[in-house]
């Protein structure tokens, strides 16, 4: 049995996330949860909230052990780019991209 969780428009770089999901992936969850609290990037602590949240959806489907759960894949994929302009010397103005994700995090049984 696996459970996902997905986190659409997470504000955060996917570059900068992968980073982070390179850690923990194919971790069984206790791992992973310790992994994540003591990572110190913003990151772990979005993708620690959607892995507690696929954990759930996995408690949901009846007949899973939740202790034997393992992080199978981590998939961080672009979300649209905010774009905004900051005020430059001149009158010139330059272009701010605030990149957001789309996570999706599938655990398993082992």
């Amino acid at each position: 049995m696996e459970a996902k969780s997905v986190a659409r428009y997470v504000r955060i770089s996917s570059q900068k996330a992968r980073l982070v999901a390179a850690n923990v992936r194919g971790k069984n969850i206790e791992e992973a949860r310790k992994i994540l609290k003591f990572t110190p990037k913003k990151a772990a602590a979005v993708l620690d909230k959607i892995l507690h949240s696929a954990i759930a959806n996995a408690e949901q489907l009846g007949g899973v052990d939740v202790d034997t759960l393992y992080v199978k894949n981590i998939i961080i994929n672009d979300g649209p780019t905010w774009k905004r302009i900051r005020p430059r010397a001149m009158g010139r103005a330059y272009r701010i991209l605030k990149r957001t994700s789309h996570i999706t995090i599938i655990v398993e049984e082992a």
